[in-house]
């Protein structure tokens, strides 16, 4: 079995092409204009539409919100920052604004914070939209670097915003392409790059044979740095004209921390049990795994099976239906230590997917058996785990191809194919191990992405920063 998969077209960067250089600053005026203003060339009807719609759509706000602070999807004491409303004061002096949509962006983006914050007398304002991203703000982020949710994307809210803090430049991460976000930054006069970009074919083939908005949306951007030479292609067929491939930060992020008390204290608390975890659940995919958990079962009494859902707050949902087939749940959140006669561990926490990981010899990764599009494996994949997934991973395409090609990655269908190859992983430790280390070499054959990132921005810093 290969460790290691050479570069493929759509998966590594090659090296870079020249990226852009900075041109002269626009002349703009922040929150100047109407909503119905757009980006150079033919306008987009579509585009002026959800101007407008937006626009008179403000009222709907304060509902909107309340019934996402109800289903615990928002931060009621922070709800202020969602209308654009600042809840700390601007720091003195220049202003880098990053943006990030969950907890994936906002990992991939933090070590670039930390390199922004070391190249200069700056501070970062880190926007995100979850609960669970800002979680990882608060844990992460540095005394020169602020977290706000982002606003929604109103033109009145969007403004407001930028009219507090005046970024002079704005960087956002991988597909968040809000309008209204978009379209005024780029009119007060700030540098916008885009980073980490992708553009999935499915979404390449609906966007090129609609409206004319996305052209209008990406050719604001001053930098386009791509994931891949594909979505590089896409996006400058699409009007980003800057775009370029650097390769995906991803594979830059450092692997998950795991306190070294608490792995000693959980290995000895599992004395060698067979154990594999499912991890980054979503719904539909937890009766799948707890129905595979009872396939394994027969031949493994003492089987452990670990289960992470995406988001933590489902943790009770969870515990629930593993309760109901007679299953003793442990969970994390409670402080609970997995005992003898515990069949499912909940890690119902934010930020211990390390320990996690760490624990289980095999991991199957959520979002895959449903059409969700999967979730990031390169953290298991760079702490040595064997990795399975479901068919459904086109938001990390590249990845899982490059782990499969590896030797490191899998394919499952349903419960069934996924109680068997964990059973035969499971009695072929050998075989674990040359997974595990084929997965890890994988990934560590394409890191890179953050310096040739940071190579293509810091001209746009250094001149945003000496314009404003």
């Amino acid at each position: 079995m290969p460790a290691r998969v050479a570069p493929t077209r759509s998966s590594t960067a090659p090296p870079m092409r020249e990226a852009p250089r900075p041109s002269a600053p626009r002349s703009s005026t922040p929150g100047s204009g109407t909503p119905g203003s757009s980006a150079p060339g033919s306008r987009s009807r579509l585009l002026g539409a959800y101007r407008l719609l937006t626009a008179i759509a403000h009222p709907l706000a304060g509902p909107i919100l309340s019934w996402r602070t109800r289903k615990g999807k928002e931060d009621a004491a922070r709800r202020p920052e969602r209308y654009g409303e600042a809840t700390v004061a601007r720091p003195d002096g220049q202003l880098v604004w990053v943006h990030a949509a969950s907890v994936g962006e906002t990992m991939s983006v933090l070590p670039m914070i930390d390199r922004i914050l070391g190249g200069g007398d700056f501070h970062v304002l880190l926007t995100t939209g979850t609960m669970t991203s800002a979680q990882i703000a608060r844990a992460r982020l540095g005394i020169r670097a602020i977290h706000q949710y982002v606003p929604l994307d109103g033109p009145r809210f969007v403004r407001r915003f930028l009219g507090h803090w005046r970024p002079e430049m704005a960087i956002f991460a991988e597909s968040e392409l809000w309008p209204n976000l978009i379209l005024e930054t780029a009119r007060s006069g700030a540098t916008l790059a885009l980073v980490n970009a992708r553009m999935s074919d499915r979404s390449f083939r609906r966007w090129q044979s609609g409206s004319t908005m996305i052209g209008q949306l990406l050719s604001r951007f001053d930098l386009c740095l791509a994931q891949s030479q594909d979505d590089a292609d896409r996006l400058s067929a699409l009007g980003a004209g800057s775009a370029v491939c650097v390769g995906n930060l991803k594979y830059d992020v450092p692997a998950p921390a795991a306190d070294e008390g608490e792995i000693e204290r959980f290995t000895a608390a599992l004395a060698g049990r067979p154990r594999w975890a499912a991890a980054s659940l979503h719904p539909g995919e937890v009766e799948a795994v707890l129905d595979a958990r009872g396939t394994l079962a027969a031949s493994y009494p003492d089987l452990l099976t670990i289960i992470a859902p995406r988001h933590p707050e489902k943790g009770p949902e969870v515990a629930a239906a593993a309760a109901s087939r007679g299953l003793t749940v442990a969970c994390r959140s409670n402080g609970d230590m997995p005992a003898s006669g515990t069949s499912v561990y909940l890690f119902d926490t934010i930020g211990e997917m390390g320990l996690a990981y760490r624990l289980a010899p095999i991991v199957f990764m959520g979002g895959s058996l449903i059409a969700h599009g999967g979730q990031n494996p390169i953290e298991p994949a760079k702490l040595a785990t064997a990795i399975l997934h479901g068919p459904h991973v086109h938001n990390f395409a590249d990845v899982y191809a490059t782990l499969r090609e590896a030797g490191g990655a899998e394919i499952v269908a349903d419960a069934e194919s996924l109680a068997g190859r964990v059973a035969s992983l499971l009695a072929e430790p050998d075989a674990v191990a040359l997974h595990a280390a084929a997965a890890n070499a994988a990934v560590a054959a394409y890191s890179g992405a953050l310096d040739r990132s940071m190579a293509a921005l810091d001209p746009f810093l250094a001149a945003a920063i000496g314009e404003r």
